[in-house]
């Protein structure tokens, strides 16, 4: 396995990062995550668009995307797989301990692992925490994880897959990794992007290719809901048929089927959709 970290390939088992790296100390850093198929990268000029936004907004200087361009295709062209996970994380680079940036530059690391196919139907639960939709890292890809880490074990605690969050005023948000969708009259919403959910790359493109209401939701909207979906880069659309121990469907509703259906036909047309 070849890894690009800071300009160039190295094997796995060669290619390290400082134990001072701002990333592992505290956090400072930004990711994204990519589908690759059969050496392609799935919507990479919005994932890039996306990486850069996040930077900014945790206050890192701009990536070379010209770089990271670069790098990802080395990464694809060296590990050939029908379908991966394609990782770029950014972060603050060597620094003191603490929560100060040191001088030293940032870090660039892109990886890629083998992932299996979805399955087209899940569950998922809500849990009691909530994401803060006015705080200082609401809508950025940061690698300040361990709110998710811990949700997604609760979630797996209790057969499911995802963990749905409120966020402070009680409104639905978004899952540890995925954005969601829900069926409500017939008609297909999804929370806003003022909830503090992260502005997922296949959420827009769903939104845009399938058509979904942009939508203040209560939490409880999840009771109430007729199908629910989640979206995100690896998930692309996938069912959700039990909500906390409420069985919705055996499969895909009629919606969620058409948007899966949609989905699959845009992506397939436009690889690099702008």
């Amino acid at each position: 396995m070849k890894i690009w970290l800071d300009g160039g390939l190295r094997d796995a088992d060669g290619a390290r990062v400082s134990v001072f790296d701002h990333g592992l100390t505290v956090g400072d850093g930004v990711f994204e995550t990519l589908k690759a198929v059969d050496g392609r990268a799935f919507a990479l000029t919005r994932h890039l668009e996306r990486l850069t936004t996040s930077a900014r907004g945790l206050g890192l200087p701009a990536p070379d995307l010209d770089e990271v361009r670069r790098g990802c295709a080395a990464v694809l062209d060296a590990n050939p797989m029908a379908l991966g996970r394609l990782r770029i994380t950014y972060t603050g680079g060597l620094s003191p301990l603490g929560s100060d940036r040191g001088d030293n530059g940032t870090t660039l690391v892109i990886a890629l692992s083998e992932t299996p196919r979805r399955p087209d139907t899940t569950a998922a639960v809500t849990v009691p925490w909530t994401r803060n939709e006015r705080g200082a890292l609401a809508g950025l890809k940061t690698t300040s994880y361990g709110e998710n880490v811990v949700a997604l074990a609760r979630a797996r605690e209790l057969g499911a897959s995802e963990a749905l969050f409120a966020n402070t005023v009680g409104a639905l948000c978004e899952g540890t990794g995925s954005n969601v969708f829900v069926v409500l009259d017939g008609e297909l919403h999804t929370p806003l992007l003022s909830s503090g959910c992260l502005a997922g790359i296949t959420r827009a493109l769903t939104v845009t290719w399938v058509g979904a209401k942009e939508t203040d939701l209560p939490l409880d909207a999840l009771e109430r809901a007729e199908e629910i979906f989640l979206t995100s880069t690896l998930r692309d659309v996938q069912a959700v048929t039990r909500i906390d121990g409420r069985q919705l469907a055996d499969g895909p509703g009629p919606v969620t089927a058409e948007a899966m259906r949609i989905f699959d036909e845009h992506a397939a047309a436009d690889f690099d959709p702008r």
